[in-house]
């Protein structure tokens, strides 16, 4: 693996408080780097700042202290050679499926219909080109939106709990589904997630958040092979690693993430 690709160094982050009350320290403190081709995953509680550091990594947010670097340069703003997938509606709902993936290649690339029946089998949505969001499921509408971020060849994708507005069953899926993609297409990605059984089936390495003003508190590393057996006895104790890192006992952090009925 080459080296870093996102490196962020004693990263402070801080909002305004109300009128004159003090200000809302979020991060503190925070040292992290990415390197080329790498799923890491970024856990923590609740509120503890997780898609604020997603937000200032890809330009949307500055920082208060500290320095944002990807492939060298410092972050002033979005680029487009790196894509943020959301959580939900991030697709356009008055385009198709095709004119949704296609919406970040020139119209006159010569491989624009090439590029988007590729992407289109790989999301698994062949049949549904035509078809408005409205039309779709959230699975569906989640595929056309990393099929469209895939399209437009980024460098890095930034994915802010993609996942966590579906159904479980459906979760599980997609996950199957992401892996299945990136070590096909092997794009540099940093996502946010707090759902710790997610993060160790999909990541390389888990970046484990303390409480707010968070910090790193833990890098986790799963070397575990793909696709991971989620019985397995490494890939639970590697869970329970991170549920203890967070203070939350393993065995409840486990019945709340195992159940259909929980929530995203």
């Amino acid at each position: 693996m080459s080296g870093p690709v996102v490196v962020l160094q004693d990263l402070w982050m801080s909002f305004p408080g109300k009128g004159d009350g003090e200000p809302i320290h979020v991060l503190e403190r925070v040292n992290l780097d990415v390197h080329e081709g790498e799923f890491v995953c970024i856990v923590g509680p609740s509120g503890c700042g997780k898609s604020t550091l997603l937000n200032i990594v890809a330009g949307f947010i500055p920082h208060s202290r500290g320095q944002v670097l990807v492939e060298g340069q410092a972050v002033h703003g979005p680029d487009p050679r790196r894509i943020f997938v959301f959580q939900e509606n991030g697709i356009f709902p008055w385009l198709t499926v095709r004119d949704n993936i296609c919406f970040g290649l020139r119209r006159d690339d010569p491989r624009r219909e090439e590029i988007f029946r590729h992407y289109v089998g790989m999301v698994g949505l062949k049949g549904f080109e035509n078809a408005y969001p409205r039309e779709l499921s959230g699975g569906m509408r989640q595929r056309v939106e990393i099929a469209r971020a895939l399209a437009a060849n980024p460098e890095i994708i930034y994915m802010d709990e993609p996942f966590g507005a579906l159904d479980f069953l459906t979760r599980l899926k997609m996950r199957t589904d992401l892996i299945r993609i990136w070590q096909e297409e092997r794009k540099t990605i940093l996502f946010v997630t707090h759902d710790i059984e997610e993060a160790v089936q999909l990541a390389d390495r888990v970046i484990v958040m303390s409480q707010r003003p968070a910090t790193v508190q833990e890098v986790v590393r799963v070397a575990l092979p793909r696709p991971r057996d989620l019985d397995a006895p490494e890939y639970l104790a590697l869970r329970d690693r991170i549920f203890t890192s967070m203070g939350v006992s393993a065995k409840v952090g486990s019945a709340e993430h195992s159940s259909p009925s929980g929530s995203a």
